[in-house]
C-alpha cells in the first residue's frame, strides 16, 4: 500500500510545484515501475504505451473532434445560436440569460470545450444582457455555468478521454450524456428564474419578435443542428462508429465554415495548427495517465482500496459522494482534462468492483468535473470569463454561479438515485 500512496503524494507535490501534469505523471509512473519491476521492463512498458496508443485507430477520434470544434468556432456559429435562442426567449422574464444558457448548450454540442463555449458566449451575449439591465452577477453566472455544458453534451473530448482510459464504448458514452445534458440546461433555466425572484432583480424584458422573424433567426442554426443529428444519429443507429462519426463531423464543420465564407487559406492554416497543438498536448497528458494507471495497478492500489471499502462497510452511494467531494477539492487546482486523467485510473477499478456501471460512472465523473469548473476558490470557467470581462469583480462572478451550482448538485444526486437518466438512451442502442 505504501508504494502507491508515496507515488500519488509525489505526483500531487510535483503538480503543486508547477511541473506540467503530463511530465509529472510520466516521471512518477516511470520511477515507480522501475522500483517495482526493474529498469528494462519499465522502459519497455513506456515504449509500448506510447507506441500502441500513438498508433491506435480508436484514438484518432480525438484530433477529428478537436478539428470539428475549431471549424465550428471559425464558422461563427455562436452568434447564430444566440440569435436563434434570443428570438424565442427574449420576451420572457430572464429571457436573455435563458437564451444564453440554451445557446451554450447548442454551441457545446458541436464544440465540445467548456472554456471555448464560455469565452465565445461571453463576447456574444454579455453586451445585450447589460443593455437590458441584467446584473453582472446573473449575466456572468449564466455564461460561466452554461459553458460547463461543453464537456458533457456530445461530442465531448473529456468523454473521449474517459473511453480511451477505461476501454469503454465512446459512442455509448456520447449517447449517455444527452439526457443529463438536457436536464442540466433545464436546471440552469430554473436557476435564472430563481435568481430573479430571490434577488428581486428588475431586468427589462426585450420586445417579442414577430413569428416570421423568429423563424428567420432560427435558419442560421439548421446547419449545426443537422451536423449534430448526423453525428449522434449515425452512432445511435449503427451507421458508423464514434471514430467514423468524428470524421463525418469534421468534414461537415469544414463545409459549414466554407459555405459561410469564413474559411480562407490563412484561417485554414490557423485551424490546422491549433488542432495539431491541442492534440499533441492531449496525447502527452493521456499517455502519462495511461502509464500512471499501469503503475498504480502494479502497486496494488485497486485491491487495497476495495479492501478498505469492504472493511469499513461503505456502500456504493457513500463512495460516490466521497468521490464527488474529492473532485470539488481538485477543481480548486486542476482543470477538467487533468482531473479526468489523474483520477479515473485511481477510481475506475474501485467503482467497477462495487458493481457500478462504467458508462454511468463516466457521466457521473463529467458532471462532477462540471461543478468543479465553477466552484470557488478556483473555478476555471470563472477565470476565463474574468479575462473577457475584466471590469467585473471575481467575487461577483462567483456569487452569480451559486444558484447554478445548487442545480448541478441536484442533478448529480438525481444521477446517483436514478441511474436510468444516463443509461436510458445507450440501453436502446
Amino acid at each position: 500500500m505504501l508504494d502507491w500512496i508515496v507515488g500519488i503524494a509525489l505526483l500531487l507535490g510535483l503538480i503543486a510545484a508547477g511541473v506540467p501534469i503530463a511530465f509529472a505523471m510520466t516521471g512518477v509512473a516511470l520511477a515507480g515501475i522501475v522500483y517495482l519491476i526493474g529498469l528494462a521492463p519499465a522502459y519497455a512498458m513506456l515504449g509500448q504505451v506510447w507506441y500502441d496508443n500513438g498508433m491506435s485507430y480508436t484514438l484518432s477520434v480525438m484530433p477529428l473532434f478537436v478539428l470539428m470544434g475549431n471549424f465550428v468556432l471559425k464558422a461563427g456559429l455562436a452568434d447564430d445560436m444566440y440569435s436563434a435562442a434570443n428570438a424565442w426567449l427574449r420576451h420572457y422574464r430572464g429571457g436573455l440569460a435563458m437564451a444564453t444558457i440554451v445557446a451554450c448548450g447548442g454551441f457545446s454540442s458541436v464544440c465540445g470545450s467548456s472554456l471555448a463555449t464560455a469565452a465565445t458566449m461571453a463576447r456574444v451575449s454579455m453586451p445585450s444582457m447589460r443593455r437590458y439591465g441584467y446584473s453582472d452577477s446573473l449575466a456572468t453566472g449564466a455564461i460561466a455555468s452554461g459553458g460547463t455544458l461543453g464537456i458533457l453534451i456530445p461530442p465531448s473530448i473529456v468523454l473521449v478521454l474517459y473511453g480511451v482510459i477505461t476501454q469503454e464504448n465512446i459512442g455509448k458514452l456520447f449517447l449517455a450524456g444527452i439526457l443529463p445534458g438536457l436536464i442540466g440546461i433545464l436546471g440552469y433555466l430554473i436557476a435564472v428564474r430563481a435568481t430573479l425572484i430571490l434577488e428581486k432583480q428588475n431586468a427589462r424584458r426585450a420586445e417579442p419578435l414577430p413569428f416570421m422573424e423568429r423563424v428567420r433567426a432560427t435558419k442560421g442554426v439548421f446547419g449545426v443542428l443537422a451536423l449534430f443529428f448526423c453525428v449522434m444519429g449515425g452512432i445511435y443507429v449503427g451507421i458508423f462508429t464514434a471514430t467514423e462519426a468524428a470524421g463525418v463531423g469534421a468534414t461537415g464543420a469544414f463545409l459549414l465554415a466554407l459555405f459561410r465564407g469564413r474559411l480562407s487559406l490563412a484561417t485554414l492554416y490557423d485551424v490546422l495548427v491549433e488542432t495539431a497543438r491541442m492534440t499533441a498536448m492531449l496525447f502527452l497528458v493521456l499517455f502519462g495517465a495511461l502509464l500512471f494507471s499501469n503503475f498504480v495497478n502494479f502497486a496494488g492500489m485497486p485491491g487495497d482500496l476495495r479492501s478498505m471499502i469492504t472493511q469499513f462497510g461503505a456502500n456504493p452511494t457513500v463512495v460516490l459522494l466521497l468521490i464527488l467531494v474529492i473532485y470539488l477539492i481538485l477543481g480548486a487546482v486542476l482543470e477538467s482534462i487533468s482531473m479526468m486523467l489523474l483520477t479515473v485510473p485511481v477510481f475506475f477499478p474501485v467503482v467497477v468492483g462495487l458493481g457500478i456501471d462504467p458508462i454511468w460512472f463516466g457521466i457521473f465523473v463529467v458532471v462532477a468535473i462540471e461543478i468543479s469548473l465553477i466552484t470557488p476558490p478556483v473555478g476555471l470557467n470563472v477565470f476565463v470569463l474574468k479575462s473577457i470581462v475584466p471590469d467585473v469583480p471575481t467575487y461577483t462572478i462567483f456569487r452569480g454561479v451559486v444558484p447554478f451550482i445548487v442545480m448541478d448538485v441536484i442533478r448529480i444526486l438525481l444521477l446517483i438515485f436514478i441511474p436510468g437518466i444516463a443509461l436510458l438512451i445507450p440501453s436502446t442502442m
